[in-house]
């Protein structure tokens, strides 16, 4: 099925592993030029000089999310750059875990304003196109589990913002949806970290998964990219959670 990216620009928060690099990977094989950004220099080149080198059309940046300036300037560089933004992917989190000041402020400013702000920076640019907004929660905020607290908490929080928007913006026809991820597992993300550092956690979550596995990133990213296409057009406002049957609540 043609998804209808091809010409499309895309702009992706967190570009360079896991869940991020394989939605750039999945809107550029689509054939659109996806623009990214990461806060290490040197993934970030390494990631263009990869994916340039595999005949995809990128452009990356280096910038921490939480500052808000920074953010928005890589959003209108980036409408300059292509002439035009259809799709917006909000993916960096903070992965602060626990119940700390630290974790909560660290949460805060990355994982729900980092959304917010791309979606401020982007919505005009949205707008002006009938574009799509995809913003990355998780599991974790729609059930009580070990990240309960601060991750949790503000992961929730994204899916109401997000939600708020397709409402507010819905009779301009931009769209604005939410995937909540179950457990991903990538080399040097966090569940390959838990693995090595607390077999036991790992063993637990493993157990928890129906499928015996934990997701792939390219199988977040697929979702991701099925809501970024203007085939879904009548889809807007909706939480897909993508977990492998790992949640037990019925989302009504």
């Amino acid at each position: 099925m043609d998804l209808q990216l091809d010409g499309k620009v895309a702009l992706v928060s967190g570009g360079t592993k896991g869940i991020g690099r394989a939605c750039v990977e999945a809107l550029a094989a689509e054939g659109a030029s996806v623009a990214f950004c990461a806060r290490t220099k040197d993934d970030v080149d390494a990631a263009v000089d990869e994916l340039t080198a595999g005949g995809r059309t990128v452009a990356g940046t280096a910038l921490d999310v939480a500052d808000g300036d920074a953010l928005a300037g890589w959003v209108a560089a980036t409408a300059d750059r292509f002439g035009r933004i259809d799709v917006a992917v909000a993916n960096v989190s903070a992965l602060a875990i626990g119940a700390t000041e630290e974790n909560w402020a660290k949460s805060f400013q990355v994982d729900l304003m980092h959304t917010v702000r791309l979606a401020e920076a982007a919505l005009p640019h949205l707008t002006a196109v009938q574009g799509a907004l995809v913003a990355i929660s998780s599991v974790s905020g729609r059930e009580i589990d070990f990240a309960k607290d601060a991750y949790g908490t503000m992961k929730a929080a994204v899916v109401h913002y997000v939600q708020g928007l397709a409402f507010q913006h819905a009779a301009a026809g931009v769209r604005a949806n939410v995937v909540s991820p179950g457990n991903t597992y990538f080399p040097g993300g966090v569940w390959a970290g838990i693995e090595a550092g607390n077999p036991g956690l790992f063993a637990t979550a493993m157990g928890l998964n129906p499928t015996g596995r934990m997701a792939k990133p390219e199988e977040i990213a697929y979702a991701v990219t099925m809501l970024a296409s203007p085939r879904a057009s009548f889809i807007t406002g909706t939480n897909v959670v993508v977990d492998g049957a790992l949640t037990r609540g019925v989302q009504l």
